[in-house]
């Protein structure tokens, strides 16, 4: 199904993307996402992280001993971001695949930038519980369509308080949910096929050794510096994205060259079919032979049989008129 190029693609952004999750604790769907959308079709980059996303981000909501807390506080938000995944699912299939990779760029823009730059917002518990469902949803329906969970979804986690540890732990419970409904809405859309799982399934072990090492790392390096890093790199990333979409996108009726330069258009319309001209018969001749010797004429069809040099015949070829 994949070249050795693009097997080791895949390799390398899982390896990357879970040692990235191993030293900050997250970024493994939003790293291996936007790498294999630079490569690959996005309907193939969304199955490919399924597995391995799925994965890491139960055993991340599991951890932490805060689940039943976590889960009493952002219920109604994680339930409106699952349910409403299919619908945005529906877009992979009705709208131009560049449009849809051009937004992925900009949630990943969106997202770093904020995190550069620092913004920080707050919610009271009365407004996270009125807030909680709407975004949800949005979060939902952008996930369906770019495979990105973390727009408006991660923003809305840290904006109602949640201690980092608790914080965490909510990320990983919106990650698994949210992985768990794309896979169904892709399996409904006829994008995830046996092949595409098991190469997702396969993809679970870089994954797995990439955080091994991120968590070695960690004690050697500054988190800090190194989300501010992660954050910037991945600012660059979300602008290539899109940057390539837009430029590589044509608006349906547009004219495109095909591979032999012919101008052609997206809509082709076949030429109207001519009746083929009637056939010119051939005009038929016919000879009459008068007789000298007497007043009436005969008139043949064959051509004229006279003998040169007869004396009591004469041949005078006439024109038959139809």
């Amino acid at each position: 199904m994949f070249d050795p190029l693009t097997i080791a693609t895949i390799i390398a952004t899982f390896l990357l993307a879970g040692a990235v999750k191993g030293v900050i604790g997250l970024g493994l769907p939003t790293v291996s996402l936007g790498l294999l959308a630079a490569v690959l079709d996005l309907p193939t980059a969304m199955a490919l992280l399924l597995v391995p996303s799925f994965a890491t981000n139960v055993w991340q909501a599991l951890a932490g001993g805060h689940g039943r807390t976590v889960l009493a506080r952002i219920w109604p938000f994680l339930g409106a971001a699952a349910i409403t995944v299919p619908l945005g699912a529906a877009a992979l299939t009705a709208v131009d695949p560049a449009l849809l990779s051009a937004l992925l760029g900009l949630l990943l823009v969106i997202y770093a930038l904020v995190n550069i730059a620092g913004v920080q917002i707050a919610l009271s518990a009365r407004q996270a519980r009125w807030a909680g469902p709407p975004i949800g949803a949005v979060n939902g329906i952008l996930t369906g369509m770019t495979g990105s969970f973390v727009v408006p979804g991660v923003m809305f986690l840290q904006a109602i308080g949640l201690p980092r540890d608790m914080l965490v732990q909510a990320m990983g419970m919106l990650f698994a949910v949210s992985t768990a409904a794309l896979a169904l809405a892709l399996q409904d859309n006829d994008l995830l096929s046996a092949s595409l799982g098991a190469w997702s399934a396969a993809a679970l072990g870089p994954a797995a050794l990439g955080m091994l090492l991120g968590q070695r790392l960690r004690r050697r390096l500054s988190e800090r510096r190194f989300r501010q890093v992660f954050f910037i790199a991945l600012l660059v990333l979300g602008m290539a994205i899109t940057a390539r979409s837009l430029l590589g996108w044509t608006p349906p009726g547009a004219e495109t060259l095909s591979p032999r330069g012919v101008s052609r258009r997206y809509a082709t319309v076949a030429p109207p079919q001519l009746d083929p001209a009637p056939a010119v018969q051939p005009k038929q001749w016919r000879s009459t032979t008068i007789d000298r010797d007497s007043s009436a004429s005969r008139s043949k069809s064959a051509m004229c049989r006279g003998t040169p040099g007869s004396t009591g015949m004469s041949s005078i070829w006439l024109k038959s008129q139809s």
